[in-house]
This record gives C-alpha cells, structure tokens and sequence, in this order.
C-alpha cells in the first residue's frame, strides 16, 4: 500500500515553552521543502533554536489572498511545505484556512500534527464545564461586536475567547453587562511562560483584578454558560397531563 504524499503540513509551534515542540513537529520541519511562517524573524528565534535551515518564506493574514495560487502551483510540481504561526497550531485564529481550502481544492493532501494550543490548558484549568464548549476566538473590534455577544447570552456551553491586554477589561465589562455580573469566568496570560497565571472568579470579580493589576501577555479568556433551566419532574408531569387531556378533549361536530 503507497504512502500518500503530503503537499502541505500544519505544524503546531510551542506557545511559550520552548520544550514543548513534539519529536514530530521536529522531524517534519527537517523534512519539507519550505517553512511558511507567519512572522519570519520570530518563527527564526525557534528554528534557529532547534538547529533547522529550512526555507523560510512570509505567510500572514496581509499576503494570503496572493499567496495562496501560488503555493498551490508550486505544489502541484512537487513542492512541500509547512505552514507554522507564531505561537500554536496554525489557523486557529491565525492565517491557514485560506491555504488549506485551497490545497484540498487542488486535490493535493493536507496533514495537521497534533500540538500545542492555548485555548485547551486555559479551558482544562479554568475549573468551568468543558464537557461542551464553544471557540470564539478574537470577538470584533467593533462592528458587530455588541452583536457577536448579544448573540451569546444564551448560550450554555462553556465560551473561549482570546484577547489582548489592553481590550481585556472592555471585554469582561461588555460581558459582564450582557451575561449578568455573576458569571464565572477565568483569565488565562502568559501560559507556559515564566509569568502564568490563571485568574478565576465572577467576570466582576475579574474587573476589580485586572483595575489594579498590571496585564500583560497573550490572553485566553474562558467563560461560564448561561444556566440551562431544567424543568422538575413535577413540572414535565403537569405538562403531559395537560398534552394528554388536550389530545383527548372531543372534537366539535362540524355541520
């Protein structure tokens, strides 16, 4: 049995901890023709860090419209290469679904490697459900944003999102408003770094940390669904009673 051939692989890059790089994501930058990275001089730090000469060519959200028959030309005639962002797993909340759409259009093979990614730790640790959750990754800046949550207050699963420090308590302030001051939440910077840290509390809570305490780092922000409102067993009775006398009460004759 022939092993596919692979044109384009998504390499989850370390979110802060540099010992976090896989064995494989080692390998697999090793073995590509080209690296697309979405900042040259960061992805360079890390490459240059695990010893890899690779290739490395401008992949970012400004160019990607361009770029992207291009590379799958390139492609086409044997090329391979790894798309890798500054920080995690590539398109999440990053450039790649564009490529990838692309890449799979051109019937070409498409591989993501399992790795590193911020929303999942902050999730796990928060201490909130995680059983359902939602990604809502960057909420807009501003238009549609008032929207984008109002669109939410119902939701029950757990809400992720990412943000950045100085539009954090903005944030937390706009949810709280929509979602009621009670709301858990919890506040993920720095992880994996040297200065972690994980806030949790109702998001009004959050709002008295973070006016005193300086905010810095990449943010994930994790927040408690609305409270599903289960009906009592004397309730769900009632209400079949009420179905079935309603299904029983006799017809009126029509003349």
């Amino acid at each position: 049995m022939s092993q596919t051939v692979v044109s384009l692989y998504l390499v989850p890059t370390p979110i802060g901890n540099l010992r976090d790089i896989t064995l494989r994501a080692i390998d697999t930058l090793q073995s590509v023709d080209v690296i697309l990275a979405e900042d040259t001089r960061t992805s360079g730090i890390l490459l240059k860090h695990l010893q890899i000469s690779k290739n490395l060519q401008s992949y970012h959200s400004f160019n990607e419209h361009k770029a992207v028959e291009k590379l799958v030309g390139r492609m086409k005639k044997g090329e391979t290469f790894a798309l890798i962002s500054d920080a995690g797993t590539p398109a999440i909340s990053d450039p790649g679904f564009l490529l990838v759409r692309a890449v799979l259009a051109a019937g070409l093979e498409v591989q993501c490697l399992p790795g590193a990614t911020a929303f999942v730790p902050a999730l796990v640790s928060s201490g909130l459900p995680n059983d359902r959750f939602v990604f809502e990754g960057f909420l807009p800046h501003k238009k549609g944003r008032k929207t984008r949550i109002d669109a939410l207050v119902d939701e029950s699963r757990t809400l992720i999102f990412y943000e950045s420090p100085h539009r954090l308590l903005k944030t937390l302030e706009q949810l709280a408003e929509a979602f009621g001051a009670d709301r858990q939440g919890a506040v993920a910077r720095e992880l994996s770094k040297l200065h972690e840290e994980i806030a949790r509390g109702t998001l009004v809570e959050l709002i008295d940390y973070y006016q005193v305490n300086p905010l810095k780092g990449e943010i994930v922000l994790v927040v408690a669904g609305c409270a599903e409102q289960r009906e009592s067993r004397a309730e769900k009775q009632e209400k079949k009673q009420a179905e079935w006398k309603k299904e029983k009460k006799p017809r009126k004759e029509i003349d």
